[in-house]
């Protein structure tokens, strides 16, 4: 547990740092945003050093936004999850600081393309560890629980207000390149990891008690337990689905893994819901 732990740590580090050099590195310089709170940091310090003459850093910004949603997150969401998050920003944060602000490239589409890919990749392999970069994250968890929305809804509307005020505040272009670095954002995120709110785990596994014991002390989730038969083998099994959050994803690999790691597992797409699901 203690090597996984510190593997998590790893990863949501090198994560932030990715997001901390495609901004500094390609996003600032060209005027381009980021999706979420990073985006929403670097367009107020756009605006504080363009229109007010004041130089707030993006990094800075990061870290105000953050500190009120990590209280929130602590609360509502987990301790755990927004331990993580908390690490992500203020490894971004730092970094920010720490690595120069310059232009690579003085082609902007270079800068939007290059800048989505690298921090796609940050976000994608955070999530995948089932930890999240704070901000946007942990708020879209919270309204999609009251409202049973999907996250992606949350994601757009911020998203849509960045690339507006990109558009009014500075060319009409930079709206344009900022929707194109979203969008690359997002496809390498879904690469990388799954984008779908909820997904269904069906595991096939001669250890089914020892497993559905093993999955309850970790998280509070409904599983309907089958009998199974292998085809090839004619051996008795059974076959668990539950129903998860995708930031519940990681950790239920790592339990099965520990319990019983000749177990089959699929992981689907679920669209839909009906019934209780537990969403606090």
């Amino acid at each position: 547990m203690f090597l996984m732990e510190t593997k998590r740590i790893v990863i949501v580090v090198l994560g932030a740092i990715l997001n901390a050099i495609a901004l500094n590195f390609f996003l600032i310089q060209a005027n381009v945003y980021a999706g979420g709170f990073t985006g929403f940091a670097q367009l107020i310090s756009s605006v504080f050093k363009d229109f007010l003459g004041i130089g707030l850093g993006t990094g800075t910004l990061l870290l105000l936004l953050n500190i009120p949603v990590a209280l929130l997150g602590w609360f509502k969401v987990g301790k755990g999850f927004t331990i993580y998050s908390v690490i992500s920003v203020v490894v971004t944060t730092t970094f920010l600081g720490i690595l120069p602000v310059i232009s690579v490239s003085d082609d902007i589409i270079l800068n939007a393309v290059a800048g989505g890919v690298i921090s796609g990749a940050g976000v994608g392999f955070t999530l995948k560890w089932g930890a999240s970069t704070g901000g946007m994250d942990i708020i879209a968890m919270i309204l999609s629980r009251m409202q049973d929305k999907p996250i992606g809804v949350y994601f757009l509307i911020l998203n849509g207000v960045i690339i507006a005020f990109a558009g009014i505040l500075y060319e009409p272009e930079n709206a344009l390149y900022t929707m194109l670095t979203l969008y690359i954002t997002t496809r390498v995120i879904d690469a990388i990891h799954t984008r779908h709110e909820k997904v269904t785990a069906m595991i096939v596994t001669k250890k089914a008690a020892e497993l559905q014991e093993a999955i309850h002390k970790k998280m509070v989730r409904g599983i309907t337990i089958v009998q199974a038969k292998g085809a090839y083998s004619k051996m008795d099994k059974n076959m668990m689905f539950l129903v998860i959050t995708r930031y519940e994803l990681y950790d239920l690999e790592q339990i099965i893994n520990e319990t019983d790691p000749e177990a089959f597992t699929n992981v689907v797409q679920t669209t839909g819901i009906f019934g209780f699901f537990r969403r606090d």
